[in-house]
């Protein structure tokens, strides 16, 4: 690490990084606070298995429209106001998942909590502005790792929480303080952090609405790569119909919805690059969106497995080993406690190495994990369950890290949009596996996981490493350049 990186400054662009960093561990740490609770609201409401799934699938899935929409708010507006109205937000989504009284109430607002897992992306914007390129992808890996801890906080500190505050009630009462949490730190935040340094320019998207794009090829791919986003909500409408929350009529009226957003969002998609059919862009405003389309599917399978896993896994240990609510929430947090060296350690090594083979490198390890992950059972030593677990989240986190290690470096006017289509597709990859995992047991579900890693180091061949330095025009029509490399 260099003498400039000092990570324990509290003052600068450290500051900054350190404030972040906090805002998205207490977005976690609620987006997560019902899977250590799982077994007492499964007790408390008399849950099926199945229904128990659905809250699991819920949790994940309004972040998928969430990080799109927060990714283009987060690109005009600033990271600053964006993170605190989120973190304020969720924190009222929280009392009303606290004081549930009947499973659609539940399901309902387990939905509405998924919004609080697209702070990630305002972080991502907002690191970029303060840091160089050559410490970007540290910078980027502390705070989506210190960050992604919240989830692991929420598994080891809410059901001793519970416990204290006591009797049937005690789950409640232990939400509702993470949402105590999330309002106190929004306001902290709005008065504590600017969107750049003194003197540095915001830069902003030239249209709102979509993504711009270079080529015409390129544009089919985006509204290509869309789709998956919507396909699924989709899924999701179709496994609500199935266990009976949604009528078919329903289903049928939100699927026309469905299609109805994405035809709008080709509309934006065509208004906002209308200028690629006509005429070439400029050289200084190109670049390449199949570096977009990987990324999207790498972080599909190592941040969409990590939020399938983190959800599923105190369950896992409590049913496999026959541990009690505390002890399970304790070894799963084995999983995500790797985020605090892992994906740094992530974005380190793809600051300083071929990021294009170090992002090669992790998806195979991850698909190892996986693999080892498949064979856990009641026969194997408890210690070596949880070694194995947490070796193989630390190549999922390290993957995570050196993924948005290259998100900033691909055009800096849209990393918020970069960084939310790439978060989305992390959640499009969470409903996916854990709507797998409703219909299977739990190895099996890790050995589909495996095998998405092989189509991802497949992808990642196709990978080009940043090279030189990106154009970006300034408010009075100057050109600055920035360094990739």
């Amino acid at each position: 690490m260099s003498e400039r990186f000092q990570l324990f400054s509290f003052h600068g662009r450290m500051r900054i990084l350190h404030l972040t960093w906090l805002a998205f561990f207490i977005s976690f740490f609620v987006w997560f606070n019902h899977a250590p609770l799982m077994a007492s609201i499964r007790e408390d409401f008399g849950l099926t298995p199945q229904q128990v799934k659905t809250l699991l699938i819920l949790n994940v899935a309004m972040t998928i429209p969430a990080r799109i929409v927060i990714g283009m708010l987060v690109d005009h507006f600033g990271p600053r106001r964006i993170y605190s109205s989120l973190l304020i937000l969720s924190s009222f989504f929280c009392f009303a998942f606290a004081l549930a009284r009947s499973y659609e109430q539940l399901a309902l607002t387990r939905f509405l909590l998924g919004f609080v897992g697209a702070g990630f992306v305002i972080g991502i914007r907002m690191i970029s502005e303060w840091f160089p390129a050559r410490e970007v992808g540290l910078a980027e890996g502390i705070y989506g790792g210190w960050g992604n801890f919240g989830s692991a906080a929420a598994a080891m500190t809410l059901p001793s929480l519970a416990l204290l505050y006591g009797g049937e009630a005690g789950w409640r009462y232990a939400i509702a303080t993470t949402g105590v949490i999330a309002l106190v730190y929004g306001m902290i935040y709005f008065f504590s952090v600017s969107d750049t340094p003194r003197g540095s320019t915001y830069f902003r998207p030239k249209k709102a609405g979509a993504m711009e794009v270079s080529s015409v090829g390129d544009f089919f791919f985006y509204v290509l790569m869309n789709l998956p986003l919507y396909l699924a909500l989709g899924l999701l409408i179709w496994k609500l119909t199935h266990l009976g929350l949604f009528t078919v009529m329903t289903a049928n009226v939100l699927y026309i919805v469905l299609s109805l957003m994405y035809t709008y969002q080709i509309y934006h998609a065509v208004r906002v690059n209308h200028r690629v059919f006509r005429e070439p862009v400029p050289p200084l405003d190109r670049y390449k969106f199949k570096q977009v389309a990987i990324l999207n599917l790498a972080y599909f399978i190592s941040f969409g497995s990590e939020l399938a896993v983190v959800s599923m896994l105190p369950l896992f240990f409590k049913d496999t080993f026959g541990v009690n609510q505390v002890l399970a929430g304790m070894l799963a947090s084995g999983f995500a406690f790797m985020n605090l060296v892992a994906r740094p350690s992530g974005g380190l090594i793809s600051d300083n190495f071929s990021r294009k083979h170090t992002l090669l490198v992790l998806l195979g390890g991850l698909g190892l994990g996986y693999l080892a992950m498949s064979q856990i059972d009641a026969s194997w030593p408890l210690w070596l369950a949880v070694a194995a677990t947490m070796a193989c989240s630390f190549f999922v986190q390290a993957t995570e890290g050196a993924v948005f290690a290259l998100v900033p470096l691909i055009k800096r006017r849209l990393t918020g949009q970069i960084a939310g289509l790439t978060g989305a597709y992390g959640n499009v990859g969470a409903v996916t596996f854990l709507t797998a995992y409703s219909f299977t047991e739990a190895h099996t579900f890790f050995l589909i996981i495996a095998t998405a890693a092989l189509a991802g180091m497949a992808a990642s061949l196709f990978l080009e490493e940043p090279k030189g330095h990106m154009a970006e025009t300034l408010p009075d029509g100057t050109v600055q350049m920035i360094e990739v490399e």
